[in-house]
């Protein structure tokens, strides 16, 4: 195991049991309020509606993917690391697991199939900025209009700004990559603070819930 594995795994290990972050609670709410509106989770013939199928992107040791399941969606969850699908298969309770898939591929190459949501909570930062533009094109064009887009991005402030193989923009930039979309959810923190795996840090986090409009 190399030492950039070695890392992703420790950190695996201390997050496996955190509650899921604040961004795809808020999107499996959006939703929610849609289906609640429409009359449920039924078709106007009385037949259910299809399970929600979301691709959580960056998936770790599953917090995001947990809540997803447990809301009953169906979700193919996406790393690239194989300590992932240990982590995942491990901490996913068996009652959940028919709605689970998992894939080991980089992001940097990964073709994401057309979705409900893309869920990316603090992966897309580790992409070089070429690589995250080419990913950031192929989430977009995942999502059909009513589709949501849920992230944590790192803005130009944090301390990886200066680490080429990562990518860190203002704000602004990512809020301007998001034509086409309504934000529901925009917030940008700054703050001195311990990584995961106890590491201080200077953190610029940037993140969002945007609906697909056109």
């Amino acid at each position: 195991m190399g030492a950039d594995s070695e890392h992703w795994f420790d950190y695996y290990t201390v997050t496996v049991d955190r509650p899921a972050w604040r961004t795809v609670k808020l999107a499996i709410d959006k939703f929610r309020e849609e289906d609640a509106a429409a009359g449920g989770p039924l078709r106007s013939d009385g037949r259910p509606l299809p399970r929600r199928f979301a691709v959580d992107l960056g998936c770790g040791a599953g917090r995001d993917t947990r809540e997803l399941l447990r809301a009953g969606w169906r979700v193919l969850a996406v790393d690239r690391e194989p300590a992932a699908r240990t982590a995942m298969e491990a901490a996913v309770e068996p009652n959940l697991r028919d709605g689970l898939q998992v894939h080991i591929e980089d992001l940097a190459a990964f073709e994401v199939p057309p979705c409900d949501l893309v869920n990316a909570s603090l992966c897309l930062p580790f992409l070089p900025p070429e690589a995250f533009e080419a990913a950031w094109r192929r989430i977009v064009a995942a999502l059909e209009p009513g589709a949501r887009f849920a992230a944590m991005l790192f803005g130009d402030h944090d301390e990886s700004a200066s680490d080429p193989t990562m990518t860190c923009q203002p704000p602004g930039r990512f809020e301007a990559d998001l034509a086409g979309f309504e934000i529901e959810h925009w917030s940008v923190e700054e703050d001195d603070r311990p990584t995961a795996l106890g590491e201080p840090h200077h953190f610029h986090l940037i993140e969002f819930v945007a609906r697909k409009v056109g």
